[in-house]
């Protein structure tokens, strides 16, 4: 089904603005739905992914603006964000960059702009996953599942510690020499798969299939831009790195 067929609201119990997210606190929440936070500013587009969403057995939230966005995030503390680039007052952009000062809450990024430098910017900005409208609704739901699925496995997985650097799944977190390294969230998972599989070399098709995920929109150039940036934070010389080393007319290794 395309983005523009209006799907009808089967569900509309788990349909919230932030008006019934504010009215609702004494609902009894199960926690073992998944909550999924929708910012946009599209009424007819809120309904559509929210609807779809909702009969899988999700617990739909909806926000118009990036400050609500926020605020509904801060109440509920969804599993995902599905969130829209072009908002009112506070961009979508922006929104990613201040939550992920908070929170490493997975973000799939819901856009009309197909070019790769928007793509990114908005992975750069901390977003997991890039989907470009118009979509199917169906996509939408197999890039959400995808989504929910890694991020779960990486949060089980233990600590890595190769040399000086500590790698912490549960805690998303790099260590330096004992010091905190600040990585965007798709830069963590790049490391770290290298990490987890030290020696292995990785063409730059099976990182984008293993980090990117099999059905995304971004090009081999986006691993090496994503390998540069971490090179620029943990090696003490990025021009002669010492952890991610290039396999020259192959790929990627983790020294090990």
């Amino acid at each position: 089904m395309d983005l523009a067929t209006p799907i009808p609201n089967t569900r509309a119990a788990g349909l919230h603005g932030l008006a019934g997210v504010l009215q609702d606190h004494n609902r009894d929440v199960d926690e073992r739905v998944m909550k999924l936070l929708i910012i946009e500013d599209e009424p007819a587009i809120q309904e559509m992914i929210s609807s779809r969403l909702a009969r899988e057995g999700y617990d739909t939230y909806v926000a118009a603006t990036g400050e609500e966005g926020l605020r509904v995030y801060r109440r509920i503390r969804p599993h995902m964000i599905l969130l829209d680039l072009m908002l009112p007052y506070m961009s979508g952009m922006d929104f990613c960059k201040t939550l992920r000062r908070e929170s490493m809450v997975p973000v799939i990024v819901i856009s009309a702009k197909a070019e790769e430098a928007s793509r990114l910017q908005a992975l750069e900005a901390g977003a997991d996953d890039y989907l470009v409208k118009p979509f199917s609704l169906s996509e939408l739901s197999a890039r959400v599942k995808a989504v929910l699925r890694r991020s779960s496995s990486t949060r089980q997985e233990e600590p890595i510690s190769i040399g000086a650097i500590k790698i912490d799944p549960r805690r998303h977190e790099v260590l330096l020499n004992g010091s905190l390294i600040e990585l965007s969230p798709k830069e963590f998972s790049l490391l770290h798969f290298l990490a987890a599989n030290p020696g292995q070399v990785f063409s730059r098709t099976a990182l984008l299939d293993r980090v990117w995920g099999k059905d995304a929109f971004v090009s081999e150039r986006t691993v090496d831009v994503h390998v540069r940036w971490i090179r620029s934070k943990i090696e003490a010389d990025d021009k002669d790195p010492k952890m991610i080393l290039t396999v020259r007319g192959v790929g990627y290794r983790f020294a090990g």
